[in-house]
């Protein structure tokens, strides 16, 4: 009798010991071969991600390199990713951004932030640094693996890492 109710007291306390998903961090960072103020030229604006990322097809967007802005990346492999400026600093070459309204299709992470900037590098050039901080897309305590953790890290971890090469090549034009 004991033993049983020791296991219904711990069954009925087991929901008490589970939790959400934990957030998930991706930090890429690229080296390009020119100044810090020409690579800004080319990636410190909300509107053109087109211009540089190789993987997006087209942005609109709305309300200039403000605070408040909004856009839509739509994807060349499909899906839009709808997102809100949060910051933008020119002069310290870095903007910040989140995700307005999820689209499991196109990125398997139910939200996002992420930030962007552009600094000297140690040896001469510019450090580019784009850091994201995700929850995946199923933020039940099962997710199905194509909404789990792992599938929204390798997303978003491809997605900056994309980006950054194929900033690096038209900048540099390799």
């Amino acid at each position: 009798m004991r033993t049983t109710l020791s296991l219904l007291a711990f069954l009925l306390a087991a929901p008490a010991f589970a939790h959400g998903p934990t957030p998930i961090k991706v930090d890429e960072t690229i080296v390009i071969a020119a100044d810090p103020k020409a690579v800004w030229a080319v990636a410190g604006k909300f509107d053109g991600l087109a211009a540089w990322h190789p993987d997006v097809q087209s942005v609109k967007a709305t309300g200039g390199d403000a605070a408040g802005a909004e856009r839509e990346v739509t994807l060349k492999k499909g899906g839009v990713l709808k997102e809100g400026l949060d910051e933008y600093d020119a002069a310290a070459h870095k903007l910040a951004w989140r995700m307005s309204d999820p689209n499991l299709d196109a990125m398997p992470a139910s939200s996002y932030s992420l930030s962007f900037s552009v600094e000297p590098a140690a040896n001469g050039g510019s450090q580019v640094k784009w850091y994201g901080r995700l929850y995946r897309g199923d933020t039940s305590n099962e997710p199905p693996d194509n909404l789990n953790d792992d599938a929204a890290r390798t997303a978003m971890a491809t997605f900056l890492h994309s980006g950054l090469e194929g900033l690096k090549k038209k900048i540099e034009g390799k």
